[in-house]
């Protein structure tokens, strides 16, 4: 498998998905020419604005993005080169992919070898659950299980501020609660701007900030860019 997972879609200073297409395409390199577009998680934008959004970006490094919702789900992603699912509402995401039979199918696709990028709620349906989500649960899918190309729990648009007159938990308070309650599951903090690459069946983190590291019976702990998970 090979997947490129961003913690957001838009990092301060930079347009629509700019800080990552540099990686976008080194990790499509040349012999991708179609990417099937899976915009489920779009809630207050249109399917057809958020592909022309996406498509856009696309376009600029030599790729046509084609979403799902144009045609047969299945026929797009399986006449593509590669998936991409974009962010938004996870729950909503996932309720969609189950709602449109797409889970075992799409999973097929990219364990077959198929690449996937992901960003936020596109990321997190690459882990065992979306149980790591900041996402308020608008709709109700039928499980939290996610597609497990990987071992371990991102959240994306992790924050270690605690802004001050804020008397709610922390990011990092409520990470500590699934790891209290989900011991063997590792969960990757990933800030803004930040990247994961799976390939040759491991993750190394990507960008120029680390990547904050939560672990059952383990002292939180950071990891450099180029380093593995």
């Amino acid at each position: 498998m090979r997947l490129l997972l961003l913690s957001n879609s838009t990092t301060e200073g930079y347009s629509y998905l700019e800080h990552a297409l540099e990686y976008i395409k080194s990790f499509l390199k040349n012999n991708i020419k179609t990417v099937s577009f899976i915009p489920y998680a779009g809630v207050t934008i249109s399917y057809d604005e958020y592909e022309k959004k996406v498509n856009k970006v696309f376009n600029e490094i030599g790729y046509q993005i084609i979403s799902v919702h144009k045609g047969n789900p299945k026929e797009i992603i399986s006449n593509s080169d590669a998936i991409a699912v974009g962010g938004g509402n996870t729950f909503q995401l996932l309720k969609s992919i189950y709602d449109y039979d797409l889970y075992d199918f799409i999973k097929m696709q990219v364990e077959k070898g198929k690449p996937y990028i992901g960003w936020s709620a596109g990321s997190n349906l690459a882990c065992p659950t979306i149980r790591t989500t900041n996402d308020m649960p608008i709709v109700e899918p039928p499980t939290f299980k996610a597609f497990n190309f990987i071992n371990y729990q991102i959240n994306p648009h992790y924050l270690d501020a605690h802004p001050t007159g804020h008397h709610g938990e922390t990011r990092e308070q409520r990470i500590l609660e699934f790891i209290e309650l989900n011991p063997n599951i590792k969960v990757v903090g990933l800030r803004e701007g930040s990247i994961i690459l799976f390939e040759n069946n491991q993750s190394s983190i990507l960008g120029t900030k680390t990547a904050r590291i939560f672990q059952k019976n383990c002292d939180i702990y950071e990891l450099n860019p180029g380093e593995i998970i």
